[in-house]
Order: structure tokens, then C-alpha cells, then sequence
């Protein structure tokens, strides 16, 4: 097998075995958050959807920064190949 594959492989496997525990959270979190707001503290939701807009935006710019690197590299290649 290649090194790709294999990587491929354990972070399958890697992911596949916390995705449980990152589950539990949801309920936990919700119960924070319920029972703040029944207090009255409306602080602790602003900063939960602070996170939450901090967790989906971090994989799109990471792609973009990928996605940009081998644009350049394949560009390059292409500006060589024809000399």
C-alpha cells in the first residue's frame, strides 16, 4: 500500500474513534446553555455561536490555502513543461 493510503487509513480510523465522544458534547453543551439562559446570562450562547461560526469557517480556509498552493505548483509546472 502507499504512504497515501495508509495515512488515509488512520485518519479513518482515528476519526471514526472520537466521533462518539465528540457526540456526547451536544447534549452537554445544550444544557449549559438552557440553563444559563433561564437565569437570565445570555453571554455564554454568544460565545457558543462565536465557536461554532470558528469550527465551520476553519475547514473552508485551510481548503482555500491548499486549494491555492497547488494552483501555483501546477501552474508553475505547466510554464516549464513548454520551454
Amino acid at each position: 500500500m502507499s504512504k497515501f493510503i495508509k495515512f488515509l487509513f488512520a485518519l479513518f480510523l482515528f476519526s471514526a474513534g472520537t466521533l462518539q465522544v465528540s457526540l456526547a458534547q451536544c447534549a452537554m453543551c445544550r444544557a449549559t446553555i438552557e440553563n444559563n439562559v433561564s437565569n437570565g446570562d445570555t453571554t455564554v450562547g454568544a460565545g457558543l455561536n462565536l465557536g461554532i461560526l470558528y469550527l465551520f469557517v476553519a475547514p473552508y480556509i485551510l481548503l482555500s490555502v491548499l486549494a491555492y498552493i497547488w494552483y501555483k505548483n501546477a501552474k508553475k509546472k505547466k510554464k516549464f513543461s513548454f520551454r
